[in-house]
Order: C-alpha cells, then structure tokens, then sequence
C-alpha cells in the first residue's frame, strides 16, 4: 500500500467509519461527528486523494478506495465495524461489503447507485459535458488534472451488477433524500435487491445529511441500536 488514509476519530464503543463524497472530505460528516460519538467510536476516512489523505500512485478508482479501506482497517487493527458511506462512499461501501463481508457489521447507504446511469440526467450530463471538457485540455494544469479524475469516478463508475447484491447478508439500511439526484428506481434496485434491507425517505437532495442532521442521525442510531 502506497498510502495512508487521514482521518478524524471521536468517541468510543463499537466502531462506525464514515465515508464521505466524491471531492470532498471527512469534514462533511461534522453534523454528524459529535453525536454519532456519544454512541460509537467514529472514524471519518478521507479517501485518497481527498481532504487531507495522499493522492499516492495507484489507480484513481472505487476498487482501488475498497482495498485502501480494507488496509486502514487491517493497520489500526479493525476487525469488523459499522459502515456508512455517502454518494461515492456509498459506492465504495457497498463495494466493500460485496468484497469484505465479514468486516461489515451493519451497512447504511446515503445516495449511492450502482451504475453511473443510476443518476439523474439533469446532474449526470452535467458531469459527463464537464469531464469531456477537461478531457479535451487535459495536462493543462495539476488542478486540472486533479478535478478530471474526480469526475471520472463519476463518468466511468460505479459498475455493480445488480444481481451481486443478493449475496449481501448484512443488516442494512437506504438512506435517500426525496429530491435526490439518484433516480428513484436506482435506490429500489439497491433496497429490493439486498434482502431485509430496510429504506428511508427523508425530506431533502442528496445532502440531506448536512440539511437535516437530526432526522439522519436519528435513523442512523436507531438502525444501528437495533
């Protein structure tokens, strides 16, 4: 491994790591922090290449984000733990519990999808128009380059099939806003398709976390209590 993941921790107890969006950090999850702590040991992870955590030298991609998950584990010595994932940390959670089971003991997924078609159009094409932009000056600048390979992540993933997630046995729970720029057919696909999950309409986009953190933090403990 060619890097090692920054993160925030607080609190104690059974351990719940938080992962945040694409381009953003661990500081998204701050309405979500100091509560979630009362209860649990918190670890907000920042992805590589995000926030404070080392781009490194391995492939920019959601397989690559799984294994550096599963090596900050093994290197503060994680044998199991809660795991909430947000947009592309959705992504990336469920891509690790499909890989990882054992290490999962219960799932929550805040706006994530399976293919990059799972997004609406309206946000999707905006993306993608983006991303062939860049494409076009790509090497133009380090920022540049930067912002392109966020995107890919985007454009290019996730690419989870759904049949796969039949296999998932872990308790989990779909978290999506009512006006959430994944279609509501994605979020059926993933919450009909991993059995016994349980879903979650809350009043906002698809940062209803950061808009309504007492509804979420309220949904998250009491799954996570059960």
């Amino acid at each position: 491994m060619d890097i090692h993941l920054q993160y925030t921790e607080k609190g104690h107890g059974e351990t719940l790591v938080l992962l945040h969006g694409n381009n953003d950090s661990s500081s998204y999850f701050e309405k979500q922090i100091n509560e979630l702590s009362e209860y649990y040991r918190v670890i907000a992870v920042d992805t590589r290449g995000h926030g404070r955590s080392p781009r490194g030298t391995a492939p920019f991609t959601l397989r690559q984000f799984v294994e550096d998950l599963e090596f900050f584990m093994e290197d503060h010595s994680i044998d199991r733990t809660h795991l909430l994932g947000f947009s592309d940390g959705g992504n990336i959670a469920l891509m690790f519990t499909l890989k990882y089971p054992h290490k999962v003991k219960k799932l929550i997924l805040n706006g994530a999808n399976l293919t990059p078609s799972g997004v609406k159009p309206l946000y999707q094409s905006a993306i993608e128009a983006e991303y062939f932009l860049l494409d076009r000056i790509f090497g133009k600048s380090e920022k540049l380059t930067k912002r392109r390979e966020m995107l890919s992540l985007m454009v290019n993933e996730p690419n989870i099939n759904a049949g796969q997630l039949a296999k998932i046995n872990t308790p989990t729970l779909v978290i999506v806003g009512t006006d959430d720029m994944i279609k509501v057919s994605e979020t059926a696909a993933i919450h009909n398709g991993i059995k016994g999950s349980e879903l979650k309409l809350l009043k906002g986009s698809h940062f209803v976390s950061r808009e309504h953190p007492e509804e979420f933090n309220a949904a998250v403990l009491d799954f996570l209590g059960r």
